[in-house]
């Protein structure tokens, strides 16, 4: 029987979104029968086996370096060190019938080891949950890396199949010439385990972090650059006479000591800061907020689609998003009913926006429960499914072309 094979960066024991999202497929798609393996990297905390098998998946882990969080250059030693290492496994560990399915960390990994499969008909499909370079020339403004472009155009076009989040995102594979019948939308899903939870569940953690009866406006998610996050700072200062509001930060990222840094600027005793919480409390620390952000940057619209919305909508909570009006995320908060969109450049209706919904239970109660209806239309199962159905296509294809590996 042949094999699904994703190549990722992350992978439990460890918890970035796309790790979240990986293990969450790959553990039931093991369950419906498939042979699954994850080619991925060592935890950074502690070393696994470089084999082992958890939950029905295969693992094989790959040795490389931690140093990104501190420096451009650490960044690229990682991508580089871990592209390397999954090389090696690419070469010798698919066989004819396989699927590798790329994920898009590191960034253009298949655009480098593709021939690798060509060569061996291997049939691999990408799983693109963020479009590099544009979000680096975005990012950066360095010009110079759109000489990758033409090399992950060519590895997206030679795929089965591109796999993204939503119709920006479609858009963008298809200006690179894939055609649209092998492109599929399969939008992301909340993680498992998180969900609704039962009434005074985030209490212990509003005591501890002294919200105890405050109206809590959360950011929960990496503070990267991607996102827009220096609005919510503004708006905090807008509304820092409202000794009931408070602006909660949970998570880290490239961003962190700048919007520190202009909390103490501005005197602001209402933004507070925290770490990242463990998989296992998520639930509880989403449910904390009252409303929660999501934000992206302008330019950055068609690349990347924020995973977080799926978890405070399964939580039933209010969104506030700031970004571009035009794109297809602002489009689904209006169209969906569970909150609100704004730009950056409007921050007096941003805190407005706010401060309304600090003063209207009821519409934070209609908004969350449309938040709730729209996560379970886009449920773990529903994602399952089609994932599902189009790896047992590209199998059976890929089988088809090669009879004597049925």
């Amino acid at each position: 029987m042949s094999r699904i094979i994703f190549v990722n960066r992350f992978y439990w024991p460890e918890e970035p979104a796309t790790g979240q999202l990986l293990a969450d497929l790959a553990e039931r798609l093991a369950q419906r029968g498939h042979l699954v393996t994850v080619i991925t990297s060592q935890p950074a905390q502690a070393h696994h086996p470089s084999r082992e098998v958890y939950r029905g998946v295969s693992i094989r882990r790959v040795g490389c370096s931690r140093w990104g969080k501190s420096s451009l250059i650490g960044r690229l030693a990682d991508f580089g060190s871990f592209i390397l290492g999954a090389t090696g496994h690419l070469c010798h560990y698919p066989r004819r019938g396989d699927l590798v399915v790329y994920l898009t960390d590191p960034p253009l990994l298949a655009a480098v080891t593709w021939p690798l499969l060509a060569m061996r008909g291997v049939s691999f499909v990408h799983w693109v949950q963020d479009i590099y370079p544009e979000i680096a020339m975005e990012l950066t403004g360095h010009r110079w890396t759109r000489i990758a472009r033409p090399g992950r155009n060519l590895a997206w076009r030679r795929a089965r199949c591109c796999v993204t989040l939503g119709t920006d995102m479609a858009r963008v594979i298809a200006n690179a010439g894939v055609p649209n019948h092998r492109t599929r939308i399969i939008p992301n899903w909340a993680s498992a385990g998180t969900e609704a939870p039962s009434a005074g569940e985030s209490t212990p953690i509003r005591n501890d972090w002294g919200l105890t009866g405050k109206f809590v406006v959360l950011y929960s998610g990496n503070l990267g650059r991607v996102h827009d996050l220096e609005p919510i700072i503004e708006a905090a200062a807008l509304l820092r006479g409202d000794e009931q509001i408070a602006f909660v930060f949970v998570g880290q990222g490239a961003q962190r000591e700048t919007l520190a840094g202009m909390v103490v600027e501005r005197a602001l005793a209402n933004v507070h800061f925290h770490p990242p919480q463990p998989r296992a409390k998520l639930a509880a620390t989403l449910a904390m907020g009252d409303v929660h952000f999501v934000t992206l940057r302008e330019g950055c619209e068609s690349y990347v689609f924020p995973s977080k919305l799926y978890g405070v909508a399964a939580v039933g909570r209010p969104i506030v998003f700031i970004g571009p009006a035009h794109c297809e995320l602002a489009h689904l908060v209006a169209d969906r009913a569970m909150g609100t969109s704004v730009t950056r450049h409007d921050i007096v209706a941003l805190a407005r926006t706010i401060s309304d919904l600090s003063k209207s239970p009821g519409q934070c109660d209609r908004q969350g429960k449309a938040a709730l209806a729209f996560a379970e239309s886009q449920s773990i199962d529903y994602a399952v499914d089609a994932w599902d159905e189009l790896l047992l296509s590209e199998r059976n294809l890929a089988e088809s072309a090669h009879p004597a590996h049925r």
